[in-house]
């Protein structure tokens, strides 16, 4: 453990993630977890040096989109009818610590697979926030908020009398029960909630854009999360689903695969974010033939669509939030999300500006997402220029949390043996 609170990073330079630029020297004082000061006039003696001379530190990366309890081999079939929430729980705190040591010190986790009417997502993040297992700061949701038979529901290919699912499970049928859903999640400690508002591509609905909460239900789930200071998620490929979630008051969309002009322009007007989860397209095609008949064709006629609809998003100027879907990208690898993005037309700084400034935005979290004096302490580094090479963040070699660090793979040394963690 550190004997002292005050460290300070020397690095190559820091980027501006607002101005998008970097800046050089970049000299950034550390105390009890927060920048206290850039590129000061005075280091305090009593200050710890961390190395990074021959590194470029940005914010921590932030992913909007993730299942950290879940892995992925071309369904999840054994994870609902074989597995307990506690295995989960333990796989969760497994990629947990993958996706801090990727450089993503902030994810929503958006759901569980799980027959349980535990919030694994939520023990997560009290774990992480305890110090028990080492992750990223963690908003979670519960259980997905589903209808009965739709995207989200685990009992689906099931035989009907082995289980029969509640609101507790997020499973509902009517405004009532969405309505009881939502507390008993919050009851259970989530701090956002997911909900579906369309069919989807892993599941086993013969569509996968179809509507499915009805108008008044979405109404309810978006009304009672705001009561709480909470905000929705809302899973959504069909333009019916999404307009209908985007009229509902969602923060933002997930996937969003068939959006269209007028949704675009309501996004446009409501500042709704987009969250496109388009890297995960590789890695589903290399488990396609894995993948129940019914689910293969939906993925096979789905994507192009969406990475097609993705292009003129982000040609629109849609909030655009980074998210992985992941374990789709697997655990670790989610900073892949950023060169698929970059593929359908943003910048390497869009791309870096998806994962921390308008993450932070999308999350109403006002003290993350840049490096600056007042803000948590959540600094990576990696060796490249990111903004001419977008891959670097594929290979982060230093993670700080907080004012914490998990990794250093500088070669650099930082006047101690140990890692602070």
């Amino acid at each position: 453990m550190a004997t002292t609170n005050i460290q300070h990073i020397q690095a190559k330079a820091y980027l501006d993630v607002d101005k998008g630029e970097f800046i050089s020297p970049a000299v950034i004082v550390i105390a009890d977890g927060v920048i206290q000061s850039i590129n000061p006039e005075e280091i305090p003696e009593e200050s710890i040096l961390i190395d990074l001379s021959e590194h470029y530190v940005l914010p921590g990366l932030m992913d909007m989109h993730t299942h950290l309890d879940l892995d992925y081999v071309g369904n999840f079939d054994a994870i609902i009818t074989q597995e307990a929430a506690t295995k989960g729980a333990l796989r969760g705190a497994k990629n947990a610590e993958l996706t801090l040591m990727a450089g993503f010190t902030t994810v929503r986790n958006l759901g569980a697979l799980h027959i349980t009417d535990e919030l694994i997502g939520a023990s997560l993040a009290q774990a992480v926030d305890a110090g028990w297992i080492k992750g990223p700061r963690i908003i979670a949701a519960g259980h997905m908020i589903t209808i009965l038979g739709g995207h989200g529901d685990v009992t689906q290919g099931l035989v009907p009398t082995l289980l029969d699912p509640t609101y507790k499970m997020g499973v509902v049928s009517g405004a009532d029960e969405a309505l009881k859903a939502v507390r008993y999640q919050i009851k259970q400690g989530a701090k956002v909630i997911k909900m579906h508002a369309t069919s989807g591509v892993l599941s086993l609905e013969d569509t996968v854009g179809a509507q499915q909460l009805s108008k008044e239900e979405m109404d309810v789930i978006v009304e009672e999360a705001k009561r709480h200071g909470y905000k929705v998620a809302a899973h959504a490929h069909g333009t019916e689903g999404i307009i209908a979630a985007i009229k509902a008051g969602a923060a933002s969309i997930e996937h969003g695969s068939m959006v269209d002009k007028e949704a675009i322009k309501l996004m446009k007007e409501k500042g709704v974010y987009l969250v496109p989860t388009t890297g995960s397209d590789e890695f589903i095609f290399k488990d396609i033939d894995n993948m129940p008949p019914i689910t293969r064709k939906k993925a096979e006629e789905i994507m192009p669509l969406a990475q097609e609809n993705l292009r003129k998003a982000i040609k629109a100027g849609v909030k655009i939030a980074l998210g992985t879907d992941s374990p789709l990208i697997p655990h670790g690898l989610n900073a892949k999300e950023l060169s698929a993005m970059t593929k359908h037309g943003m910048t390497n700084l869009q791309a870096i500006q998806s994962a921390t400034i308008n993450s932070a935005d999308l999350l109403g979290i006002k003290d993350i997402g840049e490096i600056k004096t007042g803000y948590k302490a959540d600094i990576i580094a990696v060796t490249n220029n990111p903004l001419e090479d977008i891959k670097t963040l594929q290979s982060v070699q230093f993670v700080m949390k907080a004012g914490v660090v998990y990794k250093n793979e500088s070669n650099r040394g930082d006047g101690r043996d140990d890692i602070n963690h």
